[in-house]
Order: C-alpha cells, then sequence, then structure tokens
C-alpha cells in the first residue's frame, strides 16, 4: 500500500549531505534547491505515522481541468469538442504551480510549446485510438516534440483569446506519448526484486517515467523502522529507475519513495509497495525480496515432486472451481490452526482432501482457485470472526450479524487485486512473514498435484480496488494516470465494478504478461482463469498465450469471462478478448447460451418475476410452478435448441436442423441479440451451469422448481444439468459444492456474504440451506419471495440425498472420462461426430436425443454413443428405430454399485421391440 506526503522546501531533515543533494540536482526535471528539498527529508520519510491519511486538495483559484486531450504519441496531441477560436499553446511547469483561471492569464509557467491545428492523424494513430471524437488534431513542431522532462512536468493545454487569458484549458492524457517513447526498452527488461546469475547479489527496478525521484526504504524486518535509504539510478531508455545487484538483500523488506507530480495534488511523495511485489509482510504494508529460485521458499520435494501432464488440449479439462478458505473452514477433520489457509490441502486424511481425491480419481482433472493473489479486502491480521445466532431458517438475524462485521472479517472472494503477483497473506499460516506465504502456497500447489490434480489461477488484470490517492492504489500512485483507463474527462473508468485498468497500454500488458508467467513458471500454475477478459485486447492475450508456450514449452489453457460490456463493449477502443471477438484464437469464453437454458430466466434478472422464471432442466412447461408466467410448448422447444448449442459446443459453424425443422449454422440461431454459436472451435467454450456468482443451482432450483417436487426429484432435476456440462462439447467446469446440492440460503452475490453464508460441508451432513436470509445488500428485495421458501423443511435436502448426489456426480465424471468423443477437439469432428436425432412422434417434448459416432476416433471406447436426456417429470418411453441396433447402458451407469439406481433400473434400450425408456430428469448414455 501507499501513502503521499506533500514535498515542502522547509524539512530540515539530512538524508546522505551534500552528495545526495548534488546526484538529485543532475536528475531531469529537478532543479538544484529541489533537489536538495527532496533529500532533506531523509530516512524519517520511510516511516512517518499517520501518512496514510493525508490528502491535498487543489489550490483555491486553481481548479483541476479535465483531461480531456491526449499525447497520441510525442508529436501528435488530439483534443475532442475543440473550439475554433482561440490562440492554443502547451505549457508546462518543471516542478507543479501551473494556476490556469478562466478569464486570467496562467500562472506559473516555465516552458511553452506552440501548436498547430488540422493537420489529419496518421492512420496508425486513428486505428490506436478509435474511441476518441474525430477533430481536435494538434500537432507539435518538427524538433519540439515531446520528451523526458516534458512528461514528467505539469502540463496543460490552453485556447486563449489575443490578451493571453484562458478561454479553455485541458490536462493531458499521456500514456500514447509514454508508450512511444519507453516501451520499446522497458518491455526488454525485468522489474520488482533483481538476482545476479551466480551471486547473491539483490537489486530493484521500477518504472515510473513520470517521476523526479526514486529512493529506496529497506526494512530488516517487517516491523522495525527503516534502516537505510538507498538512491535509485534513472535509465532515460526505458524510463525506469534501477538498484543494480550488487550486495545480498534477500530477506530483507523495501517500500519506494517516489516523487512525482500528481494532477491535482501537486508534487508528492509517494510511499508505496512495488507493483512487482512477489510477496509482503501483513496486509501489505513493506514489499518482501525473495529470490524465488531459493531452496528456503521451497517445501520439501518441489523441485522433484511430479505434475500432471499439462492438458493435451483444452477439451480434455474437467475444471473444479475452489474457494481456498470455503475449502477448509467448515472441515472439522481439519487442524483448526490450517482452516481456511493453503495449508489445508496438504491434509491428506482430512474429509476435504478426501473429497477431492474422489473427484480426481472419477475424471476431475483440475482445480481452479478463486483469486489467491495478495487481496485488498481482507484483514490480514485482526479481521473479526462475526458471532452468527442460531435463528429460524427465515431469520434476518444472520445475515444482520455477518453484514454488521463484513468490512472487517476474514472473508471475501478476493475480486480486488493488491498486488498481482504475490499470494495473499491470509490465506497463511503467518500473513507477517514475506516467505511464509510462498513456502505455503506452493505446499498447496504440490499437494494437488500429488491427487493427480492441474492448479488453475483465477486472475483479475481488468481493474484494481483503487486508484489515486486511496490507500489501496499502488499502480496509480507510481505512474499517476498511466495504468488505469480512462474516460472523456480524465477519470478513471469503472464499469467492471472498480477501478479499470488499459491493458491496451503497453507496460499495463507487461505487467500482465510478467505475473502469469511468474505463476506459472515460478509457482506451478497449469492454467488461467481471466476475469472480465472482455475488458482486455485480443491482441495482448494471444501475445501472452504464445509467450506462456514459448517459454514454458507448451501450451498453457487460457479461459476467461468473454462479457461485452462498459467503455470498451463493441470494440469501441480495440478488439476484445470476449465472446464474439476470440474465436479462432484458442482462448476460452464461457458460454452463457446453455447456462440460461437450463437454469431459467437469467443471472441478472432479479426480478420476482425473472427469478421464478423455468428453464428447460427445472421444469419448463411440463412441471409448472404455479407462480411463474405459463410457458407454451414452443418456448420449451426454444429452449432445447439452445442446451443442443451447448451440447455441440456453441460453435459458428456446427450445422443443426432446429426445433422448426430448419438446418441452419449455430450462428444462425439467436441468442437475444447475439447468434448463439460463437466459437470456432471447441477449446474456445467453457461448459457450466453454475459458478461462484449468481444462485447456486440448488437454490436457481428452489426459487424455479414445483414447490411439491419431493428430496428425489430434486436431486435427480440437479444432476440432469450437471450431466449436460458433463457431456458437452468443450471445457466442462463445475463449482465446488453443486455436486453435493450446495446452498447458499439463496443469496446472489455472496462475495462479502462470509463463512455463513458460503459454507461447505465435507461430512456430507448439511448443504447450508437455511442458514437465514441472505445478506440485504444483495437480497434484501426478494426477501419475500425467500421466506415462505427458507422456512419450508420440505425443501432441505437429508444427508442421504446429498451423499446421493455426490455419487451420482462421481459416475458423470466417469462416463465423461470413458470417452473421448466427451471431448473432441475440432469443430470438424463435432461436426462428423455428433448428431442430435429428431426423436420420433409421440415422444415427450422434455426429451433430447443426441448420437456420438466413435469408428475410427483414438480413445473413443464404444462404436456409438447415444444421451438421451429426459427432461421431464415423468419417465418417457417411446418407440425409435435405431434401438433395435443393440445399444445398452453404459457399464458406468449399468454396474451393481452405479449410483442412480432408478436409471440403472429404469433405462433401456429394447432391441427387440425398438424401445427407449428413459427415467424422469434422468440423462442416460448407452453405449453400441
Amino acid at each position: 500500500m501507499a501513502s503521499p506526503v506533500s514535498i515542502t522546501p522547509a524539512s530540515s531533515l539530512r538524508l546522505a549531505g551534500a552528495a545526495m543533494g548534488v546526484l538529485l540536482a543532475l536528475l531531469p526535471g529537478v532543479g538544484h534547491a529541489q533537489g536538495a528539498a527532496l533529500a532533506s527529508e531523509g530516512l524519517a520519510a520511510c516511516d512517518a505515522p499517520g501518512l496514510a491519511e493525508v490528502l491535498r486538495a487543489p489550490a483555491p483559484g486553481a481548479p483541476e481541468w479535465p483531461a480531456r486531450a491526449h499525447a497520441l504519441d510525442l508529436q501528435h496531441l488530439q483534443w475532442p469538442g475543440l473550439q475554433a477560436e482561440g490562440a492554443l499553446r502547451l505549457v508546462a511547469a518543471w516542478r507543479g504551480g501551473l494556476k490556469a483561471v478562466a478569464g486570467e492569464p496562467v500562472q506559473g509557467v516555465d516552458a511553452s510549446l506552440p501548436l498547430r491545428r488540422g493537420e489529419a492523424l496518421p492512420e496508425e494513430l486513428a486505428l490506436k485510438f478509435p474511441h476518441l471524437r474525430a477533430g481536435g488534431v494538434l500537432t507539435l513542431p518538427p524538433g519540439l516534440g515531446l520528451d523526458e522532462r516534458w512528461l514528467r512536468a505539469e502540463l496543460l493545454l490552453l485556447r486563449e483569446d489575443a490578451q493571453g487569458r484562458v478561454l479553455e484549458a485541458s490536462r493531458l492524457q499521456l500514456p500514447g506519448a509514454l508508450d512511444q517513447l519507453y516501451a520499446e526498452a522497458a518491455e526488454r527488461l525485468d522489474y520488482g526484486p533483481l538476482f545476479a546469475p551466480a551471486t547473491r547479489a539483490s537489486g530493484l527496478r521500477l518504472w515510473a517515467p513520470t517521476a523526479h525521484q526514486v529512493q529506496l526504504c529497506l526494512y530488516p524486518d517487517a516491523e522495525s523502522p527503516a534502516a537505510r535509504l538507498l538512491p535509485l539510478q534513472w535509465e532515460p531508455a526505458s524510463g525506469s529507475w534501477l538498484l543494480s545487484p550488487a550486495e545480498d538483500l534477500r530477506g530483507q523488506y523495501y517500500r519506494f519513495l517516489v516523487d512525482v507530480l500528481v494532477p491535482g495534488q501537486g508534487l508528492l511523495r509517494q510511499r508505496v509497495t512495488d507493483p512487482y511485489a512477489v510477496s509482503l509482510n501483513a496486509d501489505s504494508r513493506r514489499s518482501f525480496i525473495a529470490d524465488l529460485d531459493d531452496p528456503a521458499w521451497m517445501p520439501p520435494g518441489w523441485l522433484q515432486h511430479r505434475r500432471p501432464a499439462p492438458a493435451a488440449a483444452p477439451t480434455d479439462m474437467s475444471i473444479y472451481e475452489l474457494h481456498v478458505r470455503d475449502f477448509s473452514w467448515h472441515d472439522p477433520s481439519q487442524p483448526p490452526a490450517l482452516r481456511g489457509r493453503f495449508g489445508a490441502f496438504a491434509q491428506a486424511e482430512s474429509l476435504g482432501v478426501q473429497h477431492l481425491g474422489r473427484l480426481a480419481r472419477a475424471g476431475m482433472t483440475d482445480v481452479h482457485l478463486l483469486p489467491v493473489f495478495d487481496i485488498a479486502s481482507i484483514p490480514e491480521r485482526g479481521c473479526v470472526q462475526p458471532a452468527v445466532p442460531e435463528a429460524a431458517p427465515d431469520s434476518e438475524a444472520q445475515q444482520a450479524a455477518v453484514s454488521a462485521q463484513a468490512g472487517r472479517d476474514c472473508y471475501n472472494w478476493g475480486y480486488d487485486p493488491l498486488h498481482y503477483s504475490a499470494p495473499e497473506g491470509s490465506y497463511a499460516s503467518d500473513a507477517n512473514a514475506g516467505g511464509q506465504r510462498l513456502l505455503e502456497f506452493r505446499q498447496m500447489v504440490m499437494a494437488l498435484h500429488g491427487l493427480g490434480l492441474r492448479v488453475g489461477m483465477d486472475v483479475v488484470y481488468n481493474h484494481t480496488p483503487a486508484s489515486g490517492q486511496h490507500l489501496h492504489s499502488v499502480l496509480d500512485r507510481v505512474v499517476p494516470g498511466y495504468y488505469q483507463r480512462l474516460d472523456a474527462e480524465g477519470r478513471v473508468e469503472r464499469s467492471t465494478c472498480c477501478d479499470n485498468t488499459a491493458t491496451e497500454h503497453r507496460m499495463m500488458a507487461k505487467l500482465m504478461s510478467d505475473s502469469v508467467l511468474l505463476w506459472a513458471h515460478k509457482h506451478g500454475i497449469d492454467s488461467f482463469r481471466f476475469d472480465l477478459m472482455g475488458h482486455q485486447p485480443r491482441a495482448v492475450m494471444e501475445a501472452l498465450a504464445a509467450r506462456l508456450r514459448r517459454q514454458l514449452g507448451h501450451a498453457v489453457p487460457l479461459i476467461g469471462e468473454g462479457w461485452n460490456f462498459g467503455e470498451v463493449a463493441n470494440g469501441a477502443r480495440f478488439v476484445q478478448a470476449s465472446q464474439l471477438s476470440l474465436n479462432g484464437s484458442g482462448i476460452g469464453t464461457f458460454s452463457d447460451r446453455a447456462r440460461d437454458a437450463l437454469r431459467g430466466g437469467s443471472p441478472g434478472d432479479g426480478s420476482p418475476a425473472g427469478l421464478v422464471r423455468q428453464g428447460w432442466g427445472n421444469g419448463l412447461f411440463s412441471a409448472p410452478n404455479g407462480v411463474a408466467e405459463p410457458a407454451t410448448l414452443a418456448a420449451l422447444q426454444q429452449a432445447a435448441d439452445l442446451v443442443r448449442v451447448g451440447l455441440a459446443g456453441s460453435l459458428r459453424s456446427y450445422r443443426l436442423r432446429d426445433w422448426r425443422g430448419v438446418s441452419r449454422p449455430l450462428s444462425g440461431i439467436a441468442y437475444g441479440d447475439q447468434p448463439a454459436g460463437y466459437a470456432s472451435e471447441p477449446a474456445e467454450v467453457v461448459n457450466y451451469a453454475e459458478n461462484h456468482d449468481n444462485h447456486t443451482l440448488f437454490d436457481n432450483h428452489v426459487l424455479r422448481l414445483p414447490r411439491d417436487v419431493t428430496h428425489e426429484e430434486r436431486v435427480r432435476a440437479q444432476m440432469l444439468v450437471t450431466a449436460v456440462t458433463a457431456y458437452s462439447q468443450g471445457v466442462a467446469y463445475f463449482h465446488a459444492g453443486m455436486e453435493i446440492l450446495r446452498s447458499k440460503s439463496l443469496d446472489r452475490n455472496s462475495f462479502d456474504s462470509g463463512d455463513a453464508f458460503n459454507r461447505l460441508d465435507w461430512r456430507l451432513q448439511d448443504n447450508g440451506f437455511g442458514a437465514g436470509l441472505p445478506p440485504a445488500a444483495d437480497n434484501a428485495g426478494a426477501w419475500p419471495l425467500y421466506r415462505g421458501l427458507l422456512a419450508d423443511p420440505a425443501i432441505k435436502p437429508r444427508p442421504q440425498d446429498i451423499r446421493q448426489a455426490r455419487d451420482m456426480f462421481l459416475d458423470q465424471l466417469r462416463v465423461r472420462a470413458s470417452s473421448s468423443l466427451f471431448h473432441l477437439r475440432s469443430a470438424a469432428e463435432v461436426q462428423q461426430r455428433l448428431s442430435f436425432p429428431r426423436p420420433p412422434r409421440g415422444v415427450p417434448p422434455t426429451v433430447l436425443m443426441a448420437r456420438l459416432d466413435g469408428r475410427g476416433l483414438p480413445g473413443a471406447g464404444f462404436r456409438e454413443l447415444l444421451i438421451v436426456f429426459n427432461a421431464g417429470r415423468e419417465a418417457a418411453r417411446f418407440s425409435w428405430t435405431p434401438a433395435r441396433l443393440g445399444w445398452r447402458l453404459h457399464p458406468v451407469l449399468a454396474a451393481a454399485d452405479a449410483a442412480d439406481t432408478a436409471l440403472r433400473r429404469g433405462a433401456r434400450a429394447d432391441a427387440a421391440r425398438g424401445e427407449l425408456q428413459v427415467p424422469a430428469w434422468a440423462a442416460a448414455v448407452f453405449v453400441r
């Protein structure tokens, strides 16, 4: 974290005598007198108390003009909406202090540059900045372009009248110029802690091209005052500051003092941690100097441990999404000191680890961890555990207790990255020991690898928790206005929920790329899930994928949320890494097509009508719930088509005969205002029906199923939906607990709802339903609907129901793992091998059939597979001529110990009669 302190020449402390004053005087943009003033702050600036809350407002009478103008490169500026009249110039104050008031001459100018109007932009700049309105193009005279001194000054574009009075002013958005001047050299360098080959010498590099000075505060440990203050050397080609490796600094802690002009604040000394920190002390106050190749930070056997082989293709992956704290907090078999921590994964005899082992043996291949980087919202020491009262299942008391402590408790999903490349301290046994979180994170990875599970990581490079002078702002303290994406006025965009980053800027893209490579290369992470990936450029994601392949020697699967919204929507600023823009890239996006058809409604619809709207998987048309608008047969058939879209991998080219009998590519089937089919290859689609966001599948079904369904029927409806995910082409993605009927007591957004609403019970006794009304912040509007449901004892599953669901899910994994037909690798193979037979007349409309041809396919295991899904509440029995070909139930599902006894006994293909029979709410897999 960072703390600002205003730089004042009245300071009387000395740092290092005359030598430091001379050094500062030589730095570009810092005069001798100013340099002496900066040096005089001395070692005291490393530890001065109370500075974190200091904010300095703009001086009276000197308003902070918006940043409507852009430095596109070193020669071209653009000021959208610029008025025609008036003279134009760019003015600078090397150390700040410009005063520009409308109707008065500007004051405090150290230098100015004339500007020429109206020239056309070079085509490459027009393409690079498509979101800027036309017009307002300004050019600096040849030989007078922006340079390093100008880019670290306070700058204003002025429109003045004939008497030199200000008519209008604009600050400049500088990323285009900074990228042109520095990025080519800067991209080739390493940042953060540096270690000289074959020696123990340590150094550091920070990219801070607009800084006037950078110094390093060195601390002997996590708590002691700073022992030394060292200057960093300016590297003019790259815009970086370097402390060359000269001595062994490993095991020490550090912060930077960055002297930089901040818009509206003046010249500030920022006390800030390292954006490239690999570890920190508690609550991220100091960065930790650690060589990640040092055996001290490796658990025993780390270098020799056997990692599961990389996925031969992303479609071979079956992924289990899991939150570190959820995994073990409620597990009584875990040592109390390890509950909620990385170390819990190494407890081989614990109930949770045994559950993961069962999943792995059945066919789960990967665990994807919700954010495990350094998180801003979880106190790493002194967090509070709310005292949640025992109360009625529909009481407000539980959520009131949780909500009262939500900002101080030990829980959060963690989508607020403070330091991208350091493990989270609250998951370590000692957050204040910088090496401990490194050691225990690797211990967790090694333990999961030992179960045969690859480890994926949820990463959040699309936003930071804060910007500007906020306590949780790091990047914007180092290079103000660069790392964050700005709007037309120069304000930080917040469409992602938080302060958006700008991965279209080259050094933000490098930070992301370097960070991902570090996790993969140094910590053994096998794949990555990108939060709100559609806010990042496709080109940046493709370059990252190529770099990982090149440097690691194998492909690393990349998947992410490809949602299209916000200031970047529809390619407004660049070609996005979004659903409709990534086809052909090999990068996967989550498909909402089958998800919505299966669940009913849409996750974004929290209206009373939307919450009860049924889907194909919970009784649409066939089992009305009595509260939703009655559905038509056409609605059921349209939903079935979207389920087929999911089963076919949402492939744009796959041809399907739709419910009307028209043959068309999936790109020709509508999903709202988008094409249902959007991917070029199966690897580009992630199939899912539940993840950490929104209602769990169980809770979704509680809202939509008829109230009179039995416990057994609830289990069957749940497992019908998981079967669709398991048997679809593409990557299969499952949320932890959906196999044990996980409920969050109807909480639709449990990111900050604490342990009480996010529980996982590996004893398989309680699924979490009826833990009280969910927190008011995101749910109060639905409380009238929720109360009656939560209070209904007929809804809460029994332990035997939970065990039944788990065992049925394990069988589904075994079926998926039994044949390569469930993870075909190309669109051509899917078109060739997957078909959707049209059921004959008289077949209930709830029946959907999929046929897979395994002839000549390595690993197919069977000549043919036939999947018959019955989404109806009644068993389906019907004549079908191909049933005479000698189908039998899949060996896993027909085994004497198969979990689904109704399927084992009630699903059959009668060759003599040419009939198929499938139980209610079931997915029967037949083989030849």
